[in-house]
């Protein structure tokens, strides 16, 4: 801009000025570059004015002059803007340090092998560099057998932080105590009742939360699932076949306040070699550039996966073709194997990755 400004009043007549062009460079500067870039913008718009002031020899008459303070007023207006941006950003910055540290204090991350079983989980942001959300997961080995959880605040940012720990912190504590997967499910409502008391209303926090509540016995190859509004599990077998585990009796999400119901869990054989796979809804309603919805269930049957690892690697990788790197919500997703005889040990795997505009990372 400063050299079209020089250009335009070496090849314009006098009367016309090319005073906007100098004052919005450092103006524009501003916002964009560092302190050092702007001060050396606003310098190099002043001297540029002074120069072609003394090369027409106008600089002595009071208009150049005026619009030569024009220009250096601009130049220190862009130094306070670029100061107030830099304090901006890093507030902006601190504030994601302490809720992604919030956020990763609360959300734990699974052992590779759990009560027999191998376990994978990741946490995938929407937006790069962020882990800010209200998508949750969490595995416990009890006396009733290994429990699970995968939910979905709705709603991002500190609020739903805060909602996650209230999830997790009650799952914890019921899955060791209650004796059967419908219990732990109350226990959650009833938690999360409390905690909307205390902080004046459901709204608070960010209103109800799908979840789906998983129970694998000791020993007796089967699980039980309590879904609560949540995207329905599926259990893919060691042949390439799957079921989608869609509860017989649908209930609301917790939070809801709209009544009581009992809840009901459903049972599913659990043969050796298969893996439960556990998702939220930012990969079931990922889309792609035609606005179609991801189907997991279509894209996994008749595929073969050594472990819950690369089950969770391939459908991440396959998501991201779907939706072109582009995405709008987090997505957290859960797998657990009951492992064939003779199947070996498998690292866990709790991977980041975040999705910006221009792709994956």
């Amino acid at each position: 801009m400063i050299v079209g400004g020089a250009l335009f009043d070496v090849t314009t007549p006098p009367t016309f000025t090319p005073v906007p062009l100098f004052v919005a460079a450092p103006l524009i500067a501003a916002p964009f570059f560092s302190r050092a870039s702007t001060i050396r913008t606003g310098v190099a718009a002043v001297l540029v004015m002074a120069l072609l002031g003394l090369f027409s020899r106008t600089l002595s008459q009071v208009e150049p002059i005026i619009e030569l303070v024009t220009v250096a007023t601009a130049g220190l207006l862009a130094l306070f803007i670029n100061g107030v941006v830099r304090r901006g950003n890093k507030q902006l910055a601190s504030a994601r340090v302490i809720a992604e540290t919030a956020m990763r204090a609360v959300l734990p991350r699974p052992a590779d092998r759990i009560g027999g079983l191998h376990v994978a989980a990741r946490y995938e942001a929407a937006q790069a560099d962020e882990f800010v959300g209200g998508d949750l997961f969490a595995v416990a080995d009890t006396p009733y057998g290994v429990r699970l959880v995968v939910g979905d605040v709705r709603g991002k940012g500190l609020d739903a932080v805060g909602a996650v720990a209230v999830v997790i912190g009650a799952f914890r504590e019921a899955a060791e105590q209650e004796r059967s997967l419908e219990g732990v499910a109350q226990r959650l409502e009833r938690a999360l009742a409390r905690d909307g008391t205390r902080r004046g209303g459901l709204d608070a926090m960010e209103g109800f939360i799908t979840a789906a509540l998983a129970e694998i016995p000791p020993g007796a190859g089967l699980v039980r699932l309590v879904n609560r509004g949540h995207p329905e599990p599926i259990l893919l077998h060691a042949d390439g076949k799957l079921d989608v585990l869609a509860s017989a009796s649908p209930a609301l999400p917790l939070g809801m306040d709209l009544g009581v119901w009992p809840d009901r869990s459903d049972e599913w054989a659990l043969p050796a070699g298969t893996t439960l796979l556990m998702f939220t809804d930012g990969l079931s309603e990922a889309r792609d550039a035609a606005g179609a919805f991801y189907d997991p269930a279509a894209r996994l049957r008749g595929r073969i996966f050594p472990g819950p690892e690369e089950l969770l690697s391939a459908l991440t990788d396959d998501v991201r073709l779907h939706t072109g790197g582009r995405s709008t919500d987090d997505m957290a997703l859960l797998a657990v194997g009951r492992p064939a005889e003779g199947q070996p040990e498998r690292r866990r795997t709790v991977k980041i990755v975040g999705r910006g505009p221009g792709g994956p990372e």
